[in-house]
């Protein structure tokens, strides 16, 4: 057999987009994140008559080069919580009006088996905008973040995405030093937010496409 790894996971995103999809979440696979970029362009982002669209931190999104697709979109107001120029005040106004927008795309920390998402947050933007706000979410997930089960998933975000993350945002953590997570104090902590998100409501609200190749932390 051919790619015997691509086709192994394969059959577990199959049943994992099963299971999303028993948890109201809208799914699609792509086999990678050129074609996750196009399955956004071409098969969600046109049903949804977008106006403003916004995002919330994730190398899984920017690996797709969906936000070099968007960001200059004459047609669309984007608001561009990426951009380094502006203030940090400017920033924290675009992220509060980011919750009010028609699109919001990020990715998650990990998903279970079982369809649920798992996140942790520095200031809970993004996962106040997949809860609520925004009147629809698209998430970008690699195979990556598929766990067996909700305590798979909290160590994996413990123990790997979060020190990683600090490492990658220059954050002055313990765990950027270590690589393990010490529970810290630290003004730089990104971990404050836990949220478990069991189904989507409305349904179909978040729109997920599961991607057959590893993808951000």
């Amino acid at each position: 057999m051919k790619k015997p790894i691509d086709n192994y996971w394969n059959l577990k995103l199959e049943s994992l987009k099963e299971n999303l999809e028993k948890n109201n979440f809208e799914v699609f696979i792509a086999q990678n994140a050129k074609d996750a970029k196009e399955i956004a362009v071409n098969d969600i982002i046109p049903g949804l008559d977008i106006k403003s669209v916004s995002w919330g931190g994730s190398m899984s999104f920017v690996s797709t080069g969906l936000f070099h697709e968007l960001k200059d979109n004459p047609d669309i107001e984007v608001l561009n919580t990426f951009d380094t120029r502006i203030s940090k005040e400017e920033m924290m106004d675009l992220r509060r009006r980011s919750l009010m927008t028609d699109l919001f795309i990020t990715g998650t920390n990990a998903v279970t088996e079982a369809g649920h998402l798992v996140n942790l947050d520095m200031m809970g933007n993004r996962v106040a905008a997949i809860m609520w706000g925004p009147k629809n979410v698209l998430l970008v997930i690699g195979r990556n973040k598929v766990c067996g089960d909700l305590e798979d998933a909290m160590i994996r975000i413990k123990n790997y995405a979060a020190p990683v993350n600090t490492m990658n945002l220059d954050k002055k953590t313990p765990c950027s030093k270590t690589g393990v997570c010490h529970d810290c104090s630290s003004p730089d902590r990104i971990c404050n937010y836990w949220t478990i998100t069991e189904k989507s409501f409305v349904k179909k609200r978040i729109k997920i496409i599961l991607v057959n190749e590893d993808l951000g932390f």
